[in-house]
């Protein structure tokens, strides 16, 4: 390879490598950490796929059943804590303390996640 084409090269990869770094986002940007939501539900689905760890909660409250979208860090992250892909699975029942998103959604940032016996 000629020299003059490999440096632009070489900086469109460092580029195209840094992406994801910037796209980044901050937590506070999605979740409100000053209102705390608990729950008990049970786990309809698990996504362990990048760039964050997602549970799925049936939660009732009344005659309701409301889904709600909870949110944890990276897969590897989550591995590194002790985490497994199948610590929870579809049909436990957890306790769940999560920051509330802020757009109103059924929607929250896991703190504390616990699998409780029926």
């Amino acid at each position: 390879m000629q020299p003059k084409r490999a440096i632009p090269l070489a900086l469109g990869v460092l580029m195209f490598a840094a992406m994801p770094t910037l796209a980044h986002h901050s937590l506070e940007a999605e979740y409100d950490p000053h209102q705390i939501a608990t729950f008990d539900g049970t786990i309809t689905k698990t996504d362990w796929s990048n760039p964050h760890v997602h549970f799925f909660v049936d939660v009732k409250t009344g005659n309701e059943t409301v889904n709600w979208d909870v949110e944890m860090g990276s897969p590897n992250a989550q591995i590194l804590r002790g985490w497994k892909i199948g610590s929870v699975k579809h049909g436990d029942h957890v306790v769940i303390s999560a920051y509330k998103a802020r757009d109103g959604s059924h929607s929250a940032f896991a703190r504390k996640i616990t699998r409780t016996v029926r």
